[in-house]
């Protein structure tokens, strides 16, 4: 119902931040990926939102990029897991490390972020294998380190989650962070 909004950022009191949209202001849940990115109190600001309908609330989820938002969509398809369980995960890891997470199989990554005990972290496992990740770290190029920090770099810079992967394909092995960086940024500049 509400897909977007794109306003002045009035409140921000994590995890909760309040948008005006002419007149009218939107509380809006969001992770703390994209609590931190925020621009400043009076600042204009774009969020891709998730709407809930309950029984007894009507709550609103915005985030920085359509990757976060298809992520945390993937998370409450989980039986167990509602969309406070699924912004923590996002909160507590980034969309790369989850998918990384859920590549390897490792529970133990998910295990560290509060609220995920080792059931919900092997069901998350279990069912999100496949569906969230496998097409983001199929990199095989670069080393798997330094993969993973360059593609948050240039998550940080604005380009997608996809673009970010591709750019990682054409990186040699052992390429490290910062020119892993330039030669992403001039691949992407392509």
């Amino acid at each position: 119902m509400i897909g977007q909004l794109t306003g002045t950022l009035i409140d921000k009191n994590p995890p909760e931040v309040m948008v005006d949209c002419h007149g009218v202001g939107y509380e809006v849940s969001v992770p703390m990926s994209t609590f931190y990115n925020l621009p400043a109190l009076g600042e204009k600001v774009k969020l891709l939102t998730h709407f809930v309908v309950r029984e007894d609330a009507q709550l609103l989820y915005g985030f920085a990029t359509a990757e976060e938002r298809a992520a945390f969509r993937q998370l409450i398809k989980i039986s167990g897991v509602g969309p406070r369980t699924a912004l923590s995960v996002l909160s507590g890891m980034g969309v790369a490390d989850l998918a990384q997470a859920i590549t390897q199989q490792e529970a133990g990554r998910l295990v560290k972020v509060p609220g995920i005990g080792k059931k919900t972290a092997e069901r998350l496992l279990l069912e999100l294998k496949g569906k969230l990740g496998a097409d983001l770290l199929t990199t095989g190029s670069a080393s798997h380190d330094h993969a993973s920090d360059i593609l948050q770099a240039l998550v940080a810079l604005g380009y997608s989650d996809k673009e970010a992967a591709l750019a990682l394909k054409s990186l040699p092995a052992d390429v490290g962070v910062s020119d892993g960086i330039k030669m992403a940024l001039k691949a992407l500049a392509k």
